[in-house]
């Protein structure tokens, strides 16, 4: 495990965190307060913001007041509900557009819908400041004229979400302040609808069931995750999996988040011990069921190859329109390699002799 440490570092800090990049403050002002303007109001009550960064979170309508949105001149009153939408890391200041092909399953001028490719970190960071989907964002939401340009910030886009570098599937791109806002909102609240599918080690006794415990960064490998189910450390974590297709030694699953914590999937997996397959950071990347004989073996790492990730891919996306208001969902297809190995243990499952 502590072969991979440097790995996880970078993944950590390169986009393989929570799911969920906006966090929610919840204020509620003193009955005894003076009428004072919003902006300072909150810069006094949040640790490190600053009054441009309040106003401009205004003017995107990512701060309520009494569950709607105001103007920067508000002024707060005794009592009122404050609610500050927040983005929990600083992103990379400096984004250099770079001409990647992306698999845009959908776009108007509100979202686009990408299929990201596993080995593609989402958002520039330490060790990755080049290849990434938000450099690709860059090139292609950027000037025709001057696709040179390095973006002071991340330029008329803005993340909601990211998956781990080496997962595959759907991510949703808000293409205007008022679309990220509210994407960010549906997120937070947990009302977007996400489905995974996932290869994981080991069969299960019943057909559906449900993960819970706490997710935090490991005590003793600090820069992997861990599951806590007495939920004294890290933050709630919700799984709710389905059995699609077992093949003896591992099953193929359907899981629907209920929260998007850091490798929220992988850590639950392998907390219930059934790890994902080929997971090298949580122990899937060894035969964790099966048999003994070197011909199970070599097949085994015959499947490793043919994917050499873990086995998870963001099949499914669905959201409320930030214009509309209309559900729209979207389905990304089965990965070639992800597929592949599917298929190999299907053949494995009806002739293990072969």
């Amino acid at each position: 495990m502590t072969d991979h440490m440097p790995e996880l570092e970078d993944e950590l800090e390169n986009g393989d965190g929570s799911e969920e990049i906006y966090e929610r403050v919840n204020l509620v002002v003193d009955k005894g307060q003076e009428p004072l303007r919003i902006d300072k109001f909150i810069q006094a009550r949040i640790e490190g913001a600053t009054r441009n960064k309040v106003q401009q979170s205004i003017e995107k309508g990512m701060v309520l007041v009494n569950d709607k949105p105001v103007k920067a001149n508000y002024k707060v009153r005794p009592l009122d509900r404050l609610i500050v939408y927040s983005t929990k890391n600083p992103e990379s200041t400096e984004i250099k557009p770079e001409n990647i092909p992306l698999d845009i399953v959908y776009e108007d001028d509100d979202v686009m819908v990408v299929n990201k490719p596993a080995g593609m970190v989402v958002h520039p960071g330490c060790g990755n400041y080049s290849g990434t989907l938000v450099n690709a964002l860059a090139w292609y939401l950027g000037d025709e004229n001057d696709r040179s340009a390095i973006e002071p910030e991340i330029p008329r886009f803005g993340l909601v979400h990211r998956i781990d570098k080496n997962t595959s599937g759907l991510l949703v791109v808000a293409k205007s302040d008022k679309a990220m806002s509210d994407l960010a909102k549906q997120f937070f609240d947990h009302t977007v609808e996400r489905r995974y599918i996932a290869l994981v080690w080991g069969d299960f006794e019943e057909d559906a069931g449900t993960v819970v415990a706490h997710v935090g960064r490991h005590q003793r490998f600090r820069k992997i995750m861990d599951a806590y189910p007495d939920g004294e450390y890290g933050k709630e974590a919700i799984t709710h999996y389905e059995v699609l297709e077992r093949h003896n030694y591992v099953t193929l699953i359907a899981c629907k988040l209920e929260t998007g914590r850091t490798h929220q999937i992988r850590v639950h997996m392998q907390h219930t011990g059934h790890p994902l397959f080929n997971d090298d950071t949580y122990g899937g990347d060894r035969i964790v069921k099966g048999t003994v004989f070197a011909k199970y073996k070599q097949f085994v790492d015959n499947c490793f190859e043919i994917m050499p990730r873990h086995a998870l891919h963001a099949q499914t996306l669905g959201f409320i329109h930030p214009r509309t208001r209309k559900l729209i969902q979207f389905e990304a297809p089965m990965p070639a390699d992800f597929s592949g190995v599917l298929e190999k243990w299907r053949r494995y499952r009806r002739n293990p002799e072969d």
